[in-house]
C-alpha cells in the first residue's frame, strides 16, 4: 500500500510540476529569459515543487474554508428569523447530500490513473482505495478546523463540531458502496464527469430545502440534525466493506478511462461539430454595412443561437426571481426589512453574480474559433488601427448580450429596494441600476481585453496560454472575495462606476499599444 501510495504521488506530482513549468514559460516578461531546456533546470524544478505542495494544501484547506464561511454561514446570516445553530446545521445537512452525490471522487477519470492502471499496469483495486483513502483523510482534516471554528460560532456543541468532518466523510462512503452495489447488480457506472438529467433534479430539490425553507421560516430541529449528521457515520462505516471488498476495480476503471482518452482523442471534432450545428447556414442572411461592420453583423447574425440563447435563458431566469421576491415581499410582509438592508449593503455580492452570468468568456471562444481561427492568418488583420476598430466593435456587442439580463436585474434591486420600505435618498435607485450595468460593462470590457493582450488559442482551437488561466483564475479569487465585503451600497456602488470608466479607458490604451502583437495564434 505505501508503496502504491508513493508512485500515485509520484505520478501526481510529476504532471503538476510539469504543468507549472509550462504556464511559468507562457508569461510574456518571463518566457524570454528562461532557457529553452527548461524542464531540466533543477532550481525552477524545486520551485515549482513547492508551488505543487502549496497547491495541495490549499486543495485540502481552502476549499472548505469556502464552503463553510460563504455557502452555509455566510448565507445563514441572511435567515434572521430562525436560530443561528439551526440554519448551520440545516443548510450543512442538505448540501452534504448534494456534494456526496455529485463528487464522490470514487470514480473520476484522471490522467494520472490513466499513467497508473492502464501505461503502468498497477494493481487497480490498490491503486484505487489508497487513493480514495487518501481523498476521504483530506475532506476530514481539512473540514476539522473549519468546522469546530464555524460550529462553535453558531453555538453547536464542541463535541459535534468534531463529528461533521466524520459526517460529510460517512455520506460520502455510503454513497459510494451504493454505487458499487448498482455495478454489481446492474452493470451501471457512476460517471462523475457526466451528470444525468435526474440527477440535477434531484440536486435542485435538495436546494431549495436547503434554502429556501429557511427563508419561509422552516429549519429541521437541531437534535434531529445532529441525529441524521451521526447516521451518516455509521453508514459511512457499513460503505467501508462493500468498497473493500468490490472485485471489479480494473474493468471499471478501464472502461471508464479509455472512454476519457477517446473523448480527448475526439473532443475538437465534436466541439467543431456542435458549434456548426448552432451557426445559421442561410444564404439570405447579409448586410448592408460595410468594412468590419458588416464582417461584425455577419457573424453576429449567423451566430445568433450560440451568442444569445444562454443569455434569453440566464434573463428569464432573473425576471422570474425579481417577481418571485416581489411576491414574497407582498405576502411575507415580515421579511421586508431583511431584503431591505440586503439590497443597502450588500451590493458587493452581486459582482460575483455579474461574473457568474457574463458571457464574455464564452463570447470570446466562439469569436475566435469561428471567426478569428482564419483571420488571424492576415496581416492586415493586425494593424493597430483595425484591431482598435474591431475590438471597439466587438465589445458593443458583447456589452449589448451582456446588457439584458443586467437591466433585469438593476431594475429588479430597484424595485424590491421600493417595496421593502424604500430609501430616504433617491439617488439609491439611480447607483443601483448604473452600478449593476457597469458591472455588467466591466466583465464585458475585461474579457475581450484579455482575449486580445493574451490570445490563448492556437490553430486547432487549443488553449494553450497559462498566463491567460492564471488571469481567468485570479477574476474569479477576487470576484469571489468580493462577496466578504460589506459596504454601503451608495459607496460601493459610485466606486463600480468610477473604476468601470478608468478601466475601459486603460483596455483601449493597452490594446492598441500591444494588441499588434499579441493578438496572434499560438504555436
Amino acid at each position: 500500500m505505501y508503496r502504491t501510495l508513493r508512485i500515485s504521488f509520484s505520478l501526481k506530482n510529476t504532471y503538476r510540476v510539469n504543468s507549472i513549468l509550462y504556464a511559468v514559460k507562457q508569461i510574456p516578461l518571463i518566457k524570454k529569459i528562461l532557457p529553452d531546456a527548461l524542464y531540466g533546470v533543477k532550481g525552477l524544478k524545486i520551485f515549482a515543487n513547492v508551488l505543487s505542495a502549496a497547491g495541495e494544501v490549499l486543495s485540502v484547506f481552502l476549499g472548505k474554508f469556502l464552503y463553510l464561511a460563504i455557502m452555509i454561514r455566510g448565507i445563514g446570516e441572511l435567515y434572521k428569523e430562525v436560530p443561528g445553530d439551526q440554519v448551520f446545521l440545516h443548510i450543512l445537512l442538505f448540501l452534504t447530500v448534494i456534494g456526496a452525490y455529485m463528487n464522490t471522487s470514487l470514480f473520476e477519470p484522471t490522467r494520472d490513473k490513466y499513467y497508473a492502471m492502464i501505461l503502468m499496469r498497477m494493481n487497480a483495486r490498490e491503486y484505487t482505495l489508497v487513493n480514495y483513502g487518501y481523498t476521504i483523510l483530506k475532506v476530514i482534516l481539512g473540514f476539522l478546523p473549519f468546522s469546530i471554528y464555524f460550529g462553535t460560532l453558531q453555538g453547536i456543541p464542541f463535541w459535534f463540531c468534531l463529528l461533521i468532518p466524520f459526517s460529510i466523510a460517512g455520506v460520502k462512503l455510503a454513497v459510494s458502496a451504493l454505487s458499487l452495489r448498482n455495478y454489481e447488480k446492474n452493470g451501471f457506472i457512476y460517471k462523475e464527469d457526466t451528470i444525468r438529467k435526474y440527477l440535477w433534479l434531484f440536486v435542485l430539490i435538495f436546494l431549495v430545502l436547503a434554502y429556501g425553507l429557511p427563508a419561509a421560516g422552516i429549519v429541521l430541529p437541531e437534535e434531529a440534525s445532529m441525529l441524521i449528521l451521526t447516521a451518516f457515520i455509521l453508514a459511512g462505516l457499513s460503505g467501508i466493506r462493500k468498497i473493500y471488498s468490490f472485485s471489479y476495480y480494473r474493468e471499471i476503471n478501464q472502461e471508464l478511462l479509455a472512454r476519457m482518452m477517446n473523448q480527448m482523442d475526439t473532443i475538437q471534432q465534436a466541439a467543431k461539430t456542435a458549434n456548426e450545428k448552432t451557426i445559421s447556414s442561410d444564404t439570405h442572411i447579409t448586410s448592408r454595412k460595410k468594412g468590419f461592420e458588416y464582417l461584425n453583423e455577419l457573424f453576429i447574425k449567423r451566430h445568433q443561437k450560440i451568442l444569445w440563447r444562454s443569455t434569453v435563458k440566464i434573463t428569464a431566469v432573473c425576471f422570474v426571481l425579481v417577481w418571485g421576491m416581489l411576491l414574497a415581499l407582498c405576502f411575507v410582509p415580515e421579511i421586508r426589512e431583511s431584503a431591505n438592508e440586503l439590497v443597502l449593503n450588500w451590493l458587493p455580492y452581486f459582482v460575483f453574480i455579474m461574473y457568474t452570468i457574463n458571457r464574455g468568456r464564452n463570447f470570446t471562444r466562439v469569436l475566435f474559433m469561428n471567426c478569428d481561427h482564419s483571420l488571424l492568418t492576415y496581416s492586415i488583420y493586425k494593424q493597430p488601427k483595425f484591431v482598435l476598430k474591431l475590438f471597439q466593435i466587438r465589445l458593443r456587442e458583447i456589452m449589448k448580450i451582456n446588457a439584458v439580463p443586467a437591466i433585469v436585474i438593476g431594475a429588479g434591486l430597484c424595485l424590491t429596494l421600493y417595496a421593502s420600505g424604500g430609501t430616504e435618498n433617491p439617488a439609491h435607485y439611480l447607483v443601483l441600476f448604473i452600478s449593476i450595468l457597469c458591472m455588467s460593462i466591466f466583465f464585458s470590457i475585461h474579457y475581450l481585453t484579455i482575449y486580445y493582450l493574451l490570445q490563448p488559442y492556437n490553430a486547432g482551437t487549443e488553449m494553450k496560454s497559462g498566463t491567460y488561466q492564471m488571469v481567468m483564475s485570479g477574476t474569479y479569487l477576487v470576484c469571489l472575495g468580493m462577496m466578504q465585503v460589506k459596504m454601503p451600497t451608495l459607496l460601493f456602488g459610485i466606486t463600480c462606476i468610477l473604476f468601470c470608466i478608468l478601466y475601459s479607458a486603460a483596455a483601449c490604451i493597452l490594446v492598441y499599444k500591444f494588441a499588434p502583437k499579441t493578438f496572434r495564434l499560438r504555436t
